[in-house]
């Protein structure tokens, strides 16, 4: 998009650009998203940037109206497969807060100069300025949505001391903690969270979704002890546990119907409520960012049925299910075993090698075995040889991995079905076009044959109900 077309976009208000773009006004030092309900600012006085992180960098700060942090992520990190993509996905995932530039060079196998440098030339900020916009975003959701003490909120949101926490803020919000926690919205049914009752968040999409399809998907593959999917269908809840960087987590998110008519200012297009359970509130960035991959709330549904509708086989299917989603995975290499063993093997290991949680909470027991643990119980056959892989890094299914390498490590094993190996990608490495092995998908379906493959399976298990 060149700028008049953006400023076009600003000018209708136009959600499906939320999170693609962001519009910053030269006269009120704000920057917001292109769908903010606020009076359009006379294009002479518009400025444009990719990432929030850069609108930040040239002095803006973030609008309090549409609080365009809050936006979904672009889908073109999901997308993409370079450096930068795989970059921003690492970013998401919290490895700067973790291991500093440095780590995440190393991930992807350049220097930190090189990095610094693409990164800064295409999004117009380097790695640490994104890393900071996300702290600063993930300082204000639990200033809204909890009575944790702010100085409790500075580390948790990966700020290095409480002097860099409040100048962040500050230079972000133009409040102090204190004035941004005493600004929270009392939005309907998100609650703050109390003792024991876990972080309420509003996981944002653009356009529609389709959630039946998605907790049917998760109902079914469901593996007893890790996750459980309750309720009628429309009002189901998915619940599951999380092994995280520094401790565990167990989440909860709602099916919502109806979410693609409605929304607020703040989030058009809609959302899924869900609520965490942490024992270390340093997690949450990452435990979001692998919530939006498994229910694939990043896509750009506008794109993806735009190509898909205008194919004669698939133009139906599009029709009855705009902005079906392609699943992700919460943690890759357990997707990447459970793929290859199946439901009744996986619930086998779980209770055999997964690690009891310190307080069970109703049918969620246990965190699933982690690859080393499976490599040293059952070290033959094509499961031990995965897990050695997995373990020693030979496979590597992060989110900077590259997908290519890991497909080709993959195949590499002993015994590798093809097909497990296309089920990895798409659903543990979030790969948009992977067509199953040995079967005619049209290349009119690229950019979205994941999404194309999805739409058949739907459309399958409809038929056969």
């Amino acid at each position: 998009m060149d700028e008049d077309t953006r400023y076009e976009a600003v000018r209708s208000r136009d959600a499906r650009f939320d999170g693609e773009f962001f519009f910053a006004v030269e006269t009120t030092g704000i920057y917001c998203r292109p769908s903010c309900p606020a009076v359009t600012p006379k294009r002479r006085n518009v400025r444009f940037f990719a990432t929030a992180a850069a609108a930040q960098g040239s002095g803006f700060r973030a609008c309090r109206r549409c609080r365009p942090d809050a936006v979904p992520g672009s889908a073109d990190w999901n997308v993409r497969a370079d450096v930068v993509g795989r970059a921003m996905r690492l970013i998401g995932d919290g490895v700067v807060d973790r291991e500093g530039v440095a780590g995440l060079a190393a991930r992807l196998g350049y220097s930190a100069r090189q990095v610094q440098r693409q990164l800064t030339t295409e999004l117009g900020a380097g790695p640490v300025a994104l890393a900071r916009a996300q702290r600063a975003h993930t300082a204000r959701v639990l200033l809204h949505t909890t009575d944790l003490p702010i100085t409790e909120i500075a580390f948790a949101a990966g700020f290095a001391s409480v002097r860099q926490f409040n100048d962040t803020i500050r230079a972000v919000y133009a409040s102090t903690p204190t004035q941004v926690r005493a600004a929270a919205p009392r939005e309907r049914g998100l609650r703050r969270a109390t003792p024991g009752a876990g972080i309420p968040l509003r996981l944002a999409h653009r356009g529609p979704y389709q959630s039946g399809a998605v907790f049917d998907l998760l109902r079914r593959e469901a593996v007893s002890g890790v996750e459980e999917v309750g309720g009628e269908p429309g009002r189901r809840t998915y619940r599951r546990t999380l092994r995280l960087p520094y401790g565990t987590g167990i989440v909860a998110v709602e099916e919502r119907t109806g979410a693609t008519a409605t929304g607020t200012a703040a989030h058009p297009g809609g959302w899924l409520d869900a609520r965490l359970h942490l024992t270390d509130p340093r997690d949450l960035t990452t435990a979001v960012q692998r919530l939006r991959r498994l229910f694939d709330l990043d896509a750009d549904p506008y794109a993806v049925d735009e190509r898909l509708g205008a194919d004669e086989r698939l133009a139906p299917l599009v029709a009855a299910r705009p902005g079906l989603r392609s699943p992700g995975a919460a943690d890759p290499a357990e997707l990447a075993v459970r793929a290859l063993v199946g439901p009744a093997q996986a619930e086998r290991l779980v209770l055999r090698y997964g690690k009891a949680l310190d307080a069970p909470c109703g049918s969620l027991t246990h965190l699933f075995p982690e690859p080393a643990v499976l490599a040293e119980a059952e070290p033959h056959g094509t499961l031990g040889a995965l897990a050695a892989a997995l373990a020693d890094g030979t496979v590597r299914l992060d989110p900077g991995a590259d997908r290519d390498d890991a497909q080709a490590a993959l195949l590499a094993l002993p015994g590798m079905d093809p097909a497990v190996a296309a089920t990895v990608r798409v659903r543990a490495l979030g790969d948009p076009d992977v067509a199953p092995p040995g079967e005619d998908v049209p290349d009119g379906w690229r950019p979205w044959r994941s999404y194309a493959v999805q739409h058949l399976l739907v459309e399958k298990e409809l038929e056969s109900a």
